[in-house]
């Protein structure tokens, strides 16, 4: 019996506060709550990946003859324009042949004007124009011959980049295929990544997405898809995409791993904080603030979820923009009960919070 009386006289005292916060509550008293407004932004649903970085043009600089090299005019990590010159070969022996059918060009046309004004005057026959003719034409094409081994012994930047290491010096013999230099244009690079083929659907030209790096820690880089592949890999079940990244800086390199974030389904969807919504099994709630004769109340109303943000929810369907929902002191009120607004809460995360958690 004394133990009976012992746990009477402890949920006495135990039920006495509430029941003394209930009494002066009273039964008109509105209820304190916390609340936030459903207001409309814009959404997307998220498709993690990685991906590779490749510059927009990328070339290998090799040579096309076997010749010595006498001039270099680039070095190391050189950013250059389009056509620049890079390097110069021994050429001697085709600027004298060079020289020697520049003359046999200048002969065989005056040799050709010649003919042609006799003909004119009918004191030579057409086959001997037809013959200076041929000579003129032959002349011209040892000419342009001459002059396409010239250019061979002469190696330019096919576009505007950036070159890599050096792999030759002067004096050194080159054969065609040799490695002399690398050339990126790496203003604008693409980015492959793989996604699942379930998103097939969602996948345009046109949508965004956003990278990083562990070379730059956090830092964001924006970019937008260019292509799909129109093939699906019949082993992972993925298909290949390409975006493109500007990169004024240059930070950016071939080769990087990217973290992929790619943006698909952008729309306009209702938010809300998600501290408003009640969780029954598989159903969601929400209890909507409402003008009533005595003030405002509450009223439960059942809601269709979507995607989920920091700190926030989608609302696909039961909600409209503009209505104001309780965040906090769900479990203190009950519909059509009279309700008093402590604080406005929009939802958005704590940001000094978040900063003390990471650290």
């Amino acid at each position: 019996m004394p133990h009976i009386k012992l746990v009477l006289l402890c949920t006495l005292l135990f039920l006495q506060p509430a029941a003394a916060q209930a009494a002066s509550a009273g039964p008109g008293k509105p209820a304190p709550v916390m609340a936030a407004t459903a207001s409309v932004r814009a959404l997307t649903e998220r498709v993690e990946a990685l991906g590779t970085l490749k510059a927009n043009e990328s070339v290998a600089i090799t040579s096309n003859v076997t010749e010595t090299i006498s001039v270099v005019h680039f070095d190391d990590g050189e950013r250059v324009e389009a056509d620049a010159l890079l390097v110069e070969m021994t050429s001697a022996e085709e600027h004298a042949l060079l020289e020697e059918a520049q003359v046999r060009v200048d002969d065989a046309e005056r040799q050709y004007r010649r003919v042609k004004s006799l003909v004119a005057q009918r004191s030579a026959s057409e086959s001997l124009l037809d013959e200076r003719k041929r000579d003129l034409d032959t002349a011209r094409a040892v000419l342009v011959a001459l002059e396409s081994r010239l250019a061979d012994r002469i190696i330019k930047a096919p576009f505007d980049g950036v070159l890599g290491l050096r792999n030759i010096s002067r004096g050194a013999l080159v054969e065609p295929g040799d490695l002399i230099t690398t050339l990126d244009d790496d203003r604008v690079m693409k980015l492959d990544f793989s996604v699942p083929s379930r998103y097939l659907k969602d996948l345009e030209p046109g949508l965004k997405i956003e990278a990083k790096t562990a070379a730059f820690g956090d830092e964001v880089f924006m970019g937008v898809v260019r292509g799909v592949d129109s093939r699906i890999d019949p082993v992972t079940r993925s298909v290949l995409v390409r975006a493109l990244v500007p990169n004024p800086s240059g930070k950016l390199r071939p080769g990087l791993l990217m973290q992929v974030d790619l943006l698909t389904n952008p729309r306009k969807g209702i938010v809300i904080p998600e501290a408003a919504v009640l969780h029954e099994g598989q159903k969601h709630f929400v209890m909507v603030l409402k003008e009533a004769d005595q003030g405002l109340t509450a009223e439960r109303r059942g809601i269709r979820i979507g995607t989920r943000l920091p700190g926030l929810v989608e609302v696909r369907q039961g909600l409209d923009d503009g209505e104001r929902v309780v965040t906090d002191g769900h479990d203190k009120i009950r519909p059509g009960q009279p309700l008093s607004i402590l604080e406005t809460d929009d939802g958005a995360p704590d940001q000094a919070a978040l900063t003390e958690r990471a650290q």
